[in-house]
């Protein structure tokens, strides 16, 4: 017997996604944990497995379809020997219904009598009063009369004012128009809607639009939600790393280029460390109580074209520095593309963002929530600094701790950072 293939909840909170791939084609045989087809979520790109064996009788949406609802049919499954019957097509919009010609009986006939009514419709079938000229009603180039207030609206929702109607003085637009046009949808500009150049902003600015991908909206409202939801503050440290420069070399020297330790490496260890000595900090707040973790799970931020993301390496304080250098590399390879797995990005306790590769000499982070920390890492650099009353050139690298004060005190960061220190600067304790 056939059975349907439904879209799948890849995530806790996806309500719908995008059919980005089909792995498999009508008549493949499918196994049960056959990757049959590629699911785009607002967080990432993740593959659907099957659940049943059979033979993939007919697919129902297409791939590259969007906005594709959670539970809704995707395919069929047939049984084994079982042939392909009529199956409802894929759900497709009405078309509006065409004017049919009416026969030539249905006309009125000729000797027939004129309803009386119909000279009193004429008057009604006039043009209109002339009405006061709109913005949009002007010749192209025209100056068009909108207000301050009126224009930055318009602008973020990515409406030309052209095509908005004013009723203020003069037809001027104002607030409340903007406000009608976008909960009628007018029409957007064409660089919105497409990402063509060539066209330019309200100030007469050119500009090609970029548009928004799930992920990056979602980014978009967790950091937004993070700034003005959580009271961040913020504490930074130098730590001197040139015995961890000379231990890391010793290390790639003693691998012949079976692995390349990164400082990075070092700093994941250190942080799962520190967090082991200051556990306060490796937690989250809720208004019942807040939750220690028990794991030491660092999430790492990882730079991709659609935005950041943020992989696991899971109980981090309990792996050597070279098992964590190999599960960041494979993790940053798979984040890139989009072939991470809900559970290698989702949770974590603290978090690590390192733009040293850039030269960015300190930085501070926005937090993750739910998380109640995260690092921001500098570059590595050689300052001058002064050691027992002598000035001496040591490698430094500058690091902030930004914090939620609800479950992090101050002094608490503070023990933290000191702890982080004391790790990098003698990275023995790494090893032990």
């Amino acid at each position: 017997m056939s059975t349907q293939i439904l879209m799948p909840a890849l995530s806790p909170t996806m309500t719908e996604g995008k059919l980005a791939k089909w792995l498999k084609k009508e008549g493949d045989a499918i196994k049960s944990g056959d990757v049959i087809a590629e699911i785009e979520t607002d967080k990432a790109t993740m593959e659907m497995e099957a659940v049943d064996e059979g033979v993939l009788g007919k697919i129902l949406i297409p791939e590259g379809t969007e906005k594709v609802s959670v539970n809704e049919p995707i395919a069929v499954l047939l049984a084994e020997g079982e042939k392909m019957g009529a199956t409802p097509a894929p759900k497709a919009p009405t078309p509006a219904p065409k004017a049919e010609a009416k026969p030539a009986a249905a006309a009125p006939a000729p000797q027939a009598p004129a309803p009386l009514a119909a000279p009193a419709a004429a008057p009604k079938a006039a043009a209109p009063p002339p009405v006061a000229a709109k913005p949009n009603d002007a010749p192209k180039g025209a100056r068009i009369f909108i207000s301050p207030l009126a224009k930055r609206l318009a602008k973020e929702a990515g409406l030309d004012p052209a095509d908005i109607d004013g009723s203020g003085p003069r037809g001027r637009i104002v607030r409340a128009d903007v406000e009608r046009a976008i909960a009628d949808g007018a029409k957007r500009k064409p660089a919105a809607a497409s990402g063509a150049s060539g066209t330019v902003d309200i100030f007469g600015q050119p500009y090609k639009a970029q548009i928004n991908t799930g992920v990056r909206k979602t980014i978009a409202k967790r950091l937004t939600e993070s700034k003005t939801t959580i009271p961040h503050f913020y504490v930074s440290l130098d730590c001197q790393i040139d015995e961890l420069l000379s231990l890391r070399k010793k290390l790639n020297e003693r691998a012949e280029g079976e692995m390349k330790i990164s400082v990075n490496d070092f700093v994941i260890k250190a942080v799962a460390l520190a967090l082991r000595k200051v556990p306060q900090v490796n937690s989250s707040w809720t208004d019942e109580a807040v939750l220690l973790y028990e794991n030491v799970d660092i999430s790492v931020a990882v730079a991709t074209p659609d935005g950041l993301i943020t992989p696991i390496i899971r109980k981090a304080d309990q792996k050597t520095v070279a098992q964590i250098s190999t599960e960041m590399r494979d993790l940053a390879a798979r984040a890139k593309a989009k072939k991470l797995k809900l559970d290698e990005f989702q949770g974590g306790g603290f978090s690590i963002s390192n733009l040293g590769m850039f030269g960015i000499r300190e930085f501070q982070a926005i937090i993750n929530p739910p998380q109640s920390g995260i690092l921001a890492v500098g570059k590595g650099e050689e300052r001058v600094i002064v050691k027992n009353g002598q000035m001496v050139i040591a490698n430094i690298v500058t690091c902030t701790l930004s914090c939620d004060h609800r479950s992090v005190d101050g002094s608490v960061g503070a023990e933290f950072m000191q702890a982080f220190q004391r790790i990098m600067e003698d990275p023995l304790r790494m090893l032990l």
